[in-house]
């Protein structure tokens, strides 16, 4: 890899930072794919609907797991080149899935895609970071992060459209194929890359750790973990994690049994969420100066439980679908602002840092997951969404109380 070492970003680099946004495209869709499947998947394997969650609670947590091996690996061997075998390694579990006649092999599928995706967008980011010079770094953050989003709404949409349309194994044939492609484009790219480094020596640095620090990984984590304003950033994307994204995964099942919608309607209805967050980047800048962090959080967190409580109970899909565009836009307010201040946990060791949230958020989601499918029998769906979209605006008060703490400053004079 080389290091970046002019003001402008290259067209070869933009080239493959447009890759890499469709790598955490295919890596956020493969994530979301199952969530309006699961009706279907409980009828065709005779199970209730917690069971079939378990395709997705089980993605989740081998993708938050892996989160702490892809950042020393991706040091050790190339990001780059890790992402594209990880595109190829998503792309084999997705067809063990296709030939699935059993739950349980389902979940080793899933097992696999998530080993593979884990890797894709963290990675990406970091690729981006070595590769852009720094006041260009947000700017091209935000083509990979469009990528994700995208893939957050094709996800939960296709997944709904193909298992209606075709059946449920067709959107992992999709998937298949999708990975098969990313990654045999990506393999050009990589190639192209280093038939480049060989043309031009003097400018590759590679922008791989040293071994001392690769080595003191743990040491590193172990400090990040038990550092006081760490624990409040790790703690916060945990319960961030299982209240929205871990809740989220049930949104589909809850329309298609509430309100009688197919599962295209209703997979179309969440996949609005992504569309919110979208709509957020558009409006970002002007509303962090407007509110600051503080702010953002609070509000975030509100807008978002009170359309969680309207998705809950509302009997009509009319009001279901603004609601759920924003609580999108609620949640990423909210999210952004965390997602910052996960880098700033350990400046000394800011790749670890953001590998452990990384990692937090994603456990988290599968805590949320397997919490809320045990909770939907006993206490009904409605309850768990509506539950959910409390604590997070719980949550949003305590941690603008925090960063008020912080920062030495109240919410009425908080700027980012």
């Amino acid at each position: 890899m080389t290091t970046p070492t002019s003001d402008t970003v290259s067209a070869s680099t933009r080239r493959s930072i447009l890759l890499l946004s469709f790598a955490t495209f295919s890596s956020m869709c493969a994530q979301r794919i199952c969530d309006a499947m699961l009706p279907e998947l409980a009828r065709v394997f005779s199970v209730s609907l917690g069971q079939a969650a378990q395709v997705v609670s089980v993605f989740a947590i081998t993708y938050g797991i892996a989160q702490l091996i892809y950042g020393p690996l991706g040091d050790r061997l190339g990001k780059y080149r890790i992402i594209t075998f990880g595109a190829f390694g998503c792309s084999v579990g997705s067809l063990v899935a296709v030939f699935s006649d059993s739950l349980d092999m389902l979940l080793v599928a899933r097992f696999l895609m998530a080993l593979g995706g884990a890797g894709l967008i963290p990675l990406a980011m970091a690729w981006v970071g070595d590769s852009v010079p720094t006041h260009r770094l947000q700017e091209m953050l935000t083509r990979t992060g469009l990528g994700s989003t995208l893939g957050l709404v094709a996800g939960q949409l296709l997944g709904g459209v193909l298992t209606d349309a075709f059946g449920w194994r067709w959107c992992f044939v999709f998937m298949a194929l999708l990975f098969t492609v990313v990654g045999t484009f990506l393999l050009t790219d990589l190639r192209r890359q280093r038939a480049a480094s060989v043309d031009a020596p003097a400018a590759s640095h590679h922008q791989a750790a040293p071994p001392a620090e690769r080595a003191n990984f743990v040491k590193q984590a172990f400090l990040i973990i038990t550092g006081p304003w760490s624990r409040v950033v790790l703690v916060m994307a945990t319960v961030e994690g299982a209240v929205s994204f871990g809740v989220l995964a049930i949104w589909a099942s809850h329309l298609h049994h509430r309100l009688g919608l197919s599962l295209t309607a209703a997979g179309a209805i969440v996949a609005l969420f992504g569309l919110g967050g979208m709509l957020y980047m558009v409006f970002a800048h002007a509303l962090i100066a407007r509110f600051g962090q503080q702010g953002l959080v609070i509000i975030g967190g509100a807008v978002f439980g009170l359309c969680a409580c309207i998705i809950a109970f509302t009997p009509n899909w009319l009001v279901a679908a603004p609601a759920s565009l924003i609580s999108g836009f609620g949640f990423f307010m909210f999210h952004n602002t965390i997602q910052a201040k996960a880098t700033d946990m350990a400046p000394h060791a800011r790749g670890t840092a953001v590998s452990l949230f990384s990692s937090f958020l994603f456990l988290g989601q599968s805590v949320g997951v397997v919490l809320a499918a045990s909770l939907i029998d006993r206490i009904g769906s409605s309850a768990v969404i509506a539950g959910a979209g409390v604590v997070m605006a719980l949550e949003g008060v305590f941690f603008a109380w925090v960063l008020g703490r912080r920062n030495g400053t109240d919410l009425t004079k908080s700027k980012a």
